[in-house]
């Protein structure tokens, strides 16, 4: 069946219609977002793509649409270091949260003086570290966004002027979160996975680090824990190991956070703006 013959009853505006609809398709250029989206849906139903490709391109469709304050860590989670602590102070809080990049405050985290390097601590860890510490000689400045700035936009920054974390602050200038660039990368590919994270082969698993210390996946049940570990915790009202702590914490947690629970210590690796990720669980046989 031809062209002619599949259109000859229409009108000629539908005709009309119909023509230039067929020469979109066919010079394969989508006129809107939406468009866009269908000929990547089947770009993945013809197996052109692979549906991790098609989640990224998804992801990068996504993000131009989002603001810095979609993306953020709210004010709340912000870990920070106060900068009259000492150095063994501040290593022990760098080291018990694993993070990378601290703010440090002066008197609340409206007042940032800049940002920490866990790495620019390395030299002064040895050697008489206190003897000739600062804080203030190696903080680094801290970048300032506000809540409405686009995170497509923020991420090429990121790039261009090689940093890696942002200071949010709201439209009266005080501090309403932060933001890093693996954040809006997690918007594009999903979880960006550390060395705190299980491998797939381990997913719901337990990780011994040493004869008392192991670390866990926040989605382990319940039951399964209790059978490694040798534990009687309840599975009654909650499945999982992060839903059982949250509950105990009585709120969503902040990385670096403790709680004990049939003596055994329980405390945060890793946390989003939703839920507990990862767990450091420490027997601790005194009580």
């Amino acid at each position: 069946m031809t062209l002619s013959t599949m259109s000859d009853d229409k009108p000629p505006s539908q005709k009309k219609n119909l023509i230039s609809r067929i020469k979109q398709l066919m010079q394969g250029e989508p006129q809107s977002t939406k468009e866009l989206e269908a000929v990547i849906k089947k770009a993945k139903k013809r197996d052109v793509i692979t549906e991790d490709t098609k989640e990224m391109i998804q992801g990068v469709l996504d993000v131009t649409t989002l603001k810095v304050r979609d993306v953020m860590i709210p004010r709340s989670q912000i870990v920070a270091i106060q900068k009259n602590l000492t150095l063994p102070e501040i290593i022990q809080k760098v080291v018990h949260t694993t993070h990378s990049r601290f703010p440090v405050i002066h008197d609340d985290k409206d007042h940032i003086e800049g940002i920490l390097l866990a790495k620019d601590l390395l030299k002064h860890s040895f050697n008489h570290p206190e003897l000739d510490f600062e804080l203030r000689d190696i903080i680094r400045p801290a970048v300032v966004v506000p809540e409405s700035k686009r995170v497509d936009v923020l991420l090429k920054e990121f790039r261009s002027k090689r940093y890696h974390m942002a200071i949010v602050v709201d439209e009266y200038g005080g501090v309403s979160g932060l933001i890093t660039i693996e954040d809006i990368l997690e918007e594009i590919v999903g979880d960006i996975e550390d060395e705190y994270d299980l491998a797939p082969e381990q997913k719901n698993y337990i990780k011994k680090v040493s004869k008392n210390q192991f670390h866990i996946d926040a989605l382990t049940p319940i039951e399964e824990f209790n059978t490694l570990l040798n534990t009687q915790l309840s599975d009654e009202e909650f499945d999982t190991i992060g839903g059982l702590v949250a509950h105990a914490f009585g709120h969503l947690p902040q990385t670096g956070e403790s709680i004990t629970l049939e003596k055994l210590v329980f405390t945060v690796l890793k946390a989003d703006t939703r839920r507990i990720i990862k767990l450091d669980v420490r027997i601790n046989p005194t009580g």
